[in-house]
């Protein structure tokens, strides 16, 4: 991803943060010899010694994770977006761009063939994404569970590289970016609101 400096976004917890709260995600890899792409829910998990794993399934009938553990996937997490008039800043030879933020993150799969952790791998999805679906779960048949299972294909992703992109107009005057970030937070759309107050928090530090 090409990340200007100024742009750039070294801070870990809170790009970790972001991924866990933007967590509907694209994963992109090659077959045969195109790039495919899927639009997952992956669970992102940081470890004691700052190792970060992301977590997520395929239906089995997507061919993509074939030739999952045989490249580099790129797992792409970008979420709230907002449109910048030049009208917002303070001398008119300016023109029209975006603010959003975006992590990309790079790593080689492993599979999980073992049904039991395939197993664990979903109830920790279910923990991240509803934590209260569990006493249903525990519920249901253990045949139609083994159905399911063998009707997935499981995957986690050690992260290799990380890269942060956090345009939040860093490259302009302080004023400009004052009266962009209160144009925001006054917005009626919802994704601009979420930049604003991203905006905000980037200031706050």
């Amino acid at each position: 991803m090409y990340v200007p400096s100024h742009f750039s976004l070294a801070d870990q917890p809170e790009i970790v943060a972001f991924m866990q709260r933007f967590n509907f995600a694209t994963i992109v890899s090659v077959v045969e010899g195109l790039p495919y792409a899927t639009h997952l829910p992956f669970v992102v998990e940081e470890e004691g010694d700052g190792k970060i794993r992301l977590l997520a399934h395929f239906a089995k009938a997507n061919p993509q994770w074939k030739s999952l553990e045989e490249q580099t996937a790129l797992v792409i997490f970008s979420e709230p977006h907002a449109y910048i008039s030049p009208s917002l800043y303070s001398k008119e030879m300016n023109v029209p761009t975006w603010n959003y933020a975006a992590v990309h993150a790079y790593g080689r799969a492993r599979l999980i063939q073992d049904a039991q952790e395939a197993f664990h791998l979903l109830e920790k999805q279910m923990h991240a994404f509803e934590h209260a679906y569990i006493a249903q779960w525990a519920r249901l048949p253990q045949d139609y569970k083994d159905a399911l299972v063998k009707g997935i294909a499981a995957f986690e992703i050690p992260v290799e590289k990380l890269e942060a992109k956090w345009k939040m107009s860093q490259n302009k005057p302080e004023q400009d970016r004052a009266n962009v970030m209160r144009h925001l937070l006054e917005s009626e759309d919802g994704a601009a609101r979420q930049v604003g107050e991203m905006m905000r928090e980037y200031y706050q530090k």
